[in-house]
């Protein structure tokens, strides 16, 4: 039973959910400080916006491609600059990679940055918009036609020269009063980020080889501390879910608080959906003898099974698929080709908002997942 169970629930917090704790945060601050700064670059270098688009799904998470999309549902970017935002993403899937193969994960998101460019560059090359009334992009300031009537785009309080200025953002000079974790969360987040530091101060060491946690079992009693951290972690994840507390945070809080609460929403989720992918395929092996060359993942088959589940939106789906690569069960053409596909959260306030250029873009993200996937399937 623990092999079976309790370990793999054990390393999904152990070997991802932490990771993803040591690196939603900084992100998250990040977001909260320079936001408002990327949302005026690309609307002012229209040139650049598919690989400035592209460029900010880098970072593991949703949170770039959601911005970007709602960039082009307020018109200040074009349709192909989202379309590269949704080809670039992989969504929060990433988090899995990045803890299972920080170097694999650097190469495919480089990969993902070229190809999500260029389909952004051809779309807008084709003049591909398919919103009955799209309004051509405008220079800030400049109102752009929506039906008959005008419509200034978006922008911030109007600078002293008369030029639009940034996004409203935290005013410089104004105090901002200091954030514990005890205010900024309640207690199911409270107790999950104690968790993760206890399991980062015991993964880290293990992850360097500086320490075996087993080491230190005699010293407990005999109780091996990572598996107990570990599965409690993930109990905590699944149980912030289960209570209602995990629904979708914003994609830019506006204060600490907000960062921290996005955050343990990020990793509650993460942890909860690789646990599940690692329990499913631990009890599959183990029952079954299922082997990796016997699921339809492989060869072009696999590539097209993957381009085909990258269409259902959000991440919870692409994490489980993303486990499975992790765990060994397909080939990295396969998982190319779902990661180019799958466009993570961002397609479904897209989907809300403008359903029929969702529909068009999921589409668009199918083409050079094929492609891409299956070039890497006749080169490896």
């Amino acid at each position: 039973m623990t092999e079976l169970l309790w370990r793999p629930m054990a390393d999904a917090f152990l070997g991802v959910g932490v990771f993803v704790a040591l690196l939603v945060a900084p992100f998250g601050w990040a977001r909260l400080r320079w936001g408002h700064r990327i949302d005026d670059v690309l609307r002012r270098r229209r040139r650049l916006a598919p690989l400035a688009g592209a460029a900010l799904t880098m970072p593991p998470g949703c949170g770039g491609a959601i911005l970007v999309v709602s960039l082009h549902g307020r018109g200040a970017v074009s349709y192909g600059t989202a379309v590269a935002a949704l080809v670039a993403t992989m969504g929060d899937a990433s988090w899995v990679l990045l803890a299972a193969d920080p170097l694999l994960m650097v190469q495919i998101k480089a990969l993902m940055l070229v190809v999500g460019a260029v389909t952004g560059y051809v779309v807008d090359a084709l003049g591909l918009d398919p919103r009955a009334d799209a309004p051509r992009a405008a220079a800030p300031g400049v109102p752009v036609l929506v039906g008959a009537a005008a419509v200034a785009p978006p922008t911030g309080p109007a600078a002293p020269t008369g030029r639009p200025g940034p996004l409203p953002g935290p005013v410089p000079g104004t105090a901002v009063p200091a954030v514990s974790l005890a205010d900024a969360s309640r207690a199911p987040v409270a107790v999950l980020w104690l968790l993760l530091v206890v399991g980062a101060a015991l993964s880290i060491p293990a992850t360097f080889r500086l320490l075996d946690p087993a080491a230190l079992g005699p010293a407990l009693g005999g109780v091996d501390p990572s598996l107990v951290v570990g599965c409690a972690g993930t109990l905590a994840a699944l149980c912030y879910l289960l209570a209602g507390r995990g629904k979708q945070c914003p994609a830019d809080p506006s204060d600490m608080a907000g960062v921290l609460r996005a955050g343990a929403h990020d990793v509650a989720v993460v942890t909860s959906w690789v646990a599940l992918a690692f329990v499913g395929w631990s009890l599959l092996s183990a029952t079954t003898g299922f082997s990796p060359a016997d699921l339809p993942l492989v060869g072009f088959v696999g590539v097209l099974v993957a381009a085909l589940v990258g269409l259902v939106p959000g991440c919870a789906l692409q994490i489980v698929f993303c486990g499975l690569f992790a765990a060994g069960g397909m080939p990295v053409s396969t998982f190319v080709a779902n990661a180019l596909s799958q466009d993570g959260d961002a397609l479904i306030p897209m989907l809300a908002l403008q359903p029929r250029s969702a529909v068009v873009a999921a589409a668009v993200t199918t083409v050079p997942a094929l492609l891409v996937g299956t070039l890497l399937l006749l080169l490896t």
